[in-house]
């Protein structure tokens, strides 16, 4: 056994357990109260900013992610903040710029960030380079970060060869990022002893308790040489979170490896969040629980609430055993890739798309095909051939480091976003997602930024339909009087609609016959598609680009729309060939599986 020491810990309250159990949406308001209380623990850091959190405040809480970042910093003077940084990718879902990986460094650690873990979702280290090297020119603690993941070709050797390539690099730690919880107790130990015995370094373990072996997994991890670990405060652990700071704490109280961490005071911030996570209720999932069926289809805890929701709107939630069976072929096809961003949203988007279609690539994505294209660098093992041809034709393969064929661009971001940036940290908001960036600081001009609504703790809960606002009203039957809402609406067959009506908080489904001129409460009033001729989509989402018009002569199988679901991009293909008479959405517009979207005749 390894020599016994004062284990560190990271608490990932504010950043990663949230993103796990609640989709991310933790308001800061419910954060900075407790900060005091946080700041007087003596974690090593606090995991507060980057992954997911960017986007769900720019998207959906309508808060500016730097302002928080500052106020953060402010109310935790004596703690070191921690981020998560996908290396070339940022924050965002492709790869960026050298110059703006280099800005977004400066500016987070400007504005706060000590500690930067920085990965890349294919282990090519090639994509983590400039942003380590950002890292260290900023004078803050770069983290190297192994994705772990298992298969044929993910072997402890190579893991031990990167942890020493990271600190080759420059690396201050080494990180285990165990996203999916994959790891094992004894794989752990036999990880961890590995990679001590060559790579003098601190090492830290995060691993998902998805299988609920976590908890086991940091212990051996410990016992072979771990210098620290990653928790989440009890009340927003577990399950696809992490293991529970006090558990982890109280094992090893009274031992060589004590965390010196107080329980008392770490029971009193448990409690507080306790009251919070009830506030956000509708963002619960039960697939977020335990299971240990993560140890086959890999599917890591935050994904798991997303695709669940994306078949939720679908109303083919029951197809999600068989999304998560597709998920390791699809994998296995594009050569075993660790399922982390973007490669889990990749990998799951596509596996929806073949289980919704039961027919295999039958529509590819265009992330998809940009990986297969070596967009976003090398994967891991051999790709499946057919699908490549498929994907790509006979396009080339590009070899290099994928952002060696990018221009500077911070420039260009600048004049695009113009006036309505104030500052350079603006400029990044826009840079990381430049639809939703641009909207949030126009409407931040405007005076017009709205959160999205959190429904009053009767109107949802676990087994709500949907996440959005329920549309109620009032009933008579013979006398009786009943509360009705209507929390959700597809498409159930040709002609018919299909409602979940919630009659005093019991769902029920409902399927009914209506015109086509039906309009559902925020509907779009698309008529439903019927002719061969009609374009519909297979996915609920966005529509990114129309790239035909009015009187346009159209081959079968041509693009005609860019739309974007789960943060992927998917073209939408004519069915036949022939003029297009009508078009019926516009980039930006909502759109549903089965609405007439395009005419063409």
């Amino acid at each position: 056994m390894s020599q016994a020491k004062k284990i560190e810990v990271t608490d990932v309250i504010l950043r990663d357990a949230h993103q796990s159990l609640i989709a991310t949406r933790m308001r800061t308001e419910d954060m900075l109260p407790i900060c005091d209380k946080l700041d007087q623990v003596g974690y090593w850091s606090l995991e507060v900013w980057g992954g997911a959190t960017f986007d769900a405040c720019v998207r959906f809480l309508k808060e500016d992610p730097w302002e928080r970042l500052r106020q953060l910093r402010k109310a935790l003077p004596n703690t070191r903040l921690q981020m998560l940084l996908r290396g070339q990718n940022l924050l965002g879902y492709r790869h960026y710029a050298d110059d703006v990986v280099e800005a977004f460094v400066q500016k987070a650690a400007e504005n706060g960030i000590d500690v930067f873990r920085v990965f890349d979702a294919l282990n090519d280290l090639r994509n983590i380079e400039t942003a380590m090297k950002a890292v260290k020119k900023a004078g803050k603690h770069a983290q190297g970060t192994i994705c772990y993941t298992t298969s044929p070709v993910h072997t402890p050797a190579l893991f031990v060869q990167q942890a020493k390539d990271m600190k080759a690099m420059g690396a201050d730690s080494i990180a285990i990022k165990d996203m999916a919880g994959l790891l094992t107790p004894y794989a752990t130990y036999e990880l961890v002893k590995a990679i001590k015995a060559e790579v003098d370094l601190p090492l830290v373990v995060h691993s998902h308790s998805t299988s609920g072996l976590a908890p086991l997994c940091q212990l051996k991890a410990i016992e072979a040489g771990a210098d620290r670990i990653d928790t989440a405060i009890s009340s927003f652990a577990s399950g696809t979170s992490h293991p529970a700071t006090e558990s982890q704490v109280a094992a090893l109280q009274g031992t060589d490896y004590d965390t010196g961490l107080d329980l008392e005071l770490l029971n009193e911030i448990a409690d507080y969040f306790r009251e919070v996570r009830k506030k956000y209720h509708q963002f619960e999932s039960e697939f977020t629980r335990e299971d240990v069926s993560v140890q086959i289809n890999q599917v890591p805890g935050g994904m798991m609430s997303n695709l669940a929701n994306q078949l939720k709107e679908q109303n083919a939630l029951d197809r999600i055993r068989d999304v998560f069976a597709e998920i390791p072929r699809v994998r296995e096809d594009l050569g075993y890739p660790p399922l982390v961003t973007p490669t889990s949203q990749i990998v799951g988007t596509q596996a929806v798309y073949n289980v919704l279609a039961d027919q295999r690539y039958k529509t590819i994505t265009n992330e998809v095909k940009r990986y297969l294209q070596g967009g976003y660098g090398r994967p891991p093992a051999e790709v499946n051939a057919e699908l490549q041809k498929k994907a790509i034709g006979n396009e080339s393969v590009h070899e290099g480091r994928p952002a060696d064929r990018l221009s500077p661009e911070l420039n260009k971001l600048r004049e695009d976003i113009g006036r309505i940036a104030k500052c350079e940290e603006d400029v990044l908001t826009y840079a990381m997602f430049p639809d939703l960036g641009r909207e949030f600081l126009q409407q931040r001009a405007d005076g017009t930024l709205k959160p999205e609504e959190l429904l009053p703790a009767e109107q949802g809960g676990k087994g709500r339909m949907s996440a959005g606002v329920a549309t109620e009203f009032r009933i008579d039957v013979h006398g009786e009087s009943y509360e009705v809402a209507v929390t959700g609406v597809g498409d159930s067959g040709a002609g018919k609609r299909k409602l979940y009506l919630s009659l005093d908080g019991m769902p029920e489904e409902v399927v009914f016959e209506s015109l086509n001129e039906y309009v559902a409460e925020g509907g779009s009033g698309r008529k439903r598609a019927s002719e061969p001729g009609h374009v519909t989509t297979a996915m609920p989402g966005n529509v990114v680009d129309v790239l035909v018009k009015e009187g346009d002569a159209v081959t079968a199988g041509q693009a005609v729309l860019v739309t974007e679901a789960m943060k992927m991009e998917t073209e939408v293909h004519a069915n036949v060939a022939g003029t297009v008479q009508a078009v019926h959405v516009a980039k930006g517009d909502r759109v549903t599986p089965g609405e007439i979207l395009i005419e063409i005749a």
